[in-house]
């Protein structure tokens, strides 16, 4: 094989790989611009949502010896019971508080959930078994997991399907309304504290099946595992436009190739200063993202 064949595969191996880790980002990036559209704050808790979700794959599969399809589903109806809670509990009263009064609150329920898992599961890493049994596809001279091409499929199912579920049911454009205007689609009719409690549903069952996918790739899971996920999926939203359904899409997609190409091709521990550098720049040139919307304040 030529060197230049060789080069082409492994470039195109490390693309593939990107898009896995990109599709991972973007699903988790979904809960946090669906949040902010909706809510116009940060839910900086939503990183670790993924970390209850993986921990809930390994008590399902492991403890309670759950088929990998009934684990899944457990880990998505855990999860989104999780996030109506968080939302209830500590969010909606403080629907107009100050923003930093909302953004200290999201930090303190991350801390909670860490905090809680490490009283419940101890600080040592637990090895989860994927839950993703699929066999390596060969594609001439170039192998694709099984892990990576199920991220990539169901990534995709489950984006097409929430595209569909905002833009043509009730539900989803009551959520477009509300992301408008508030004040303007209660006077309409819409239950607005139904409308942010579906929102945060949604978008927590979406972290459970990336902490899913995330997992089933790297193998094990302990307190912290969603910390730094839920960070880079923040900066992926940032980069797509916060706020903006596809741009969170674009937004981990770019994420992902980025991150994986630095690491092949410029240094593994260069690679996360890589991806927060992405962040800075986008925030100098165009705050808004990629394909996120200027938005003028009324006062």
């Amino acid at each position: 094989m030529k060197i230049n064949e060789v080069v082409s595969l492994e470039f195109l191996a490390q693309m593939i790989n990107g898009l896995s880790l990109g599709s991972i980002y973007a699903l988790i990036a979904l809960g946090y611009t669906m949040v902010y559209g909706i809510c116009k704050m940060l839910n900086f808790a939503h990183g670790d949502v993924i970390m209850v979700g993986a921990y809930m794959l390994s008590v399902a599969m492991g403890m309670l010896g759950l088929p990998p399809v009934l684990a899944i589903l457990l880990s998505m109806v855990v999860c989104a019971c999780l996030g109506v809670t968080i939302e209830r509990i500590a969010y909606k009263p403080l629907r107009n508080a100050s923003p930093l009064a909302v953004l200290i609150t999201a930090i303190g329920v991350s801390y909670f959930l860490q905090s809680s898992a490490l009283l419940i599961f101890g600080s040592t890493q637990r090895k989860v078994e994927s839950a993703i049994n699929v066999s390596s596809v060969q594609l001439g001279e170039l192998t694709i997991g099984g892990n990576a091409l199920v991220t990539l499929l169901l990534t995709i199912v489950l984006m097409t399907g929430l595209t569909w579920f905002i833009n043509h049911t009730m539900t989803g454009k009551a959520m477009l309304a509300v992301s408008e205007d508030k004040g303007a689609a209660q006077l309409m009719g819409v239950n607005v504290n139904r409308t942010i409690a579906t929102t945060f549903l949604i978008g927590s069952a979406l972290a459970a099946v990336a902490g899913v996918l995330f997992i089933s790739s790297y193998g094990f899971v302990g307190p912290y595992t969603g910390a730094m996920p839920g960070i880079k999926a923040f900066v992926a939203a940032v980069l797509g436009g916060i706020g903006s359904v596809p741009g969170a899409m674009l937004g981990g997609i770019l994420l992902g190739l980025i991150e994986s190409l630095s690491k092949a091709y410029i240094s593994t521990q260069l690679a996360d200063a890589i991806v927060f550098g992405v962040l800075i720049v986008v925030l100098l040139v165009k705050p808004t993202g990629l394909l996120g919307k200027k938005r003028t304040e009324k006062v």
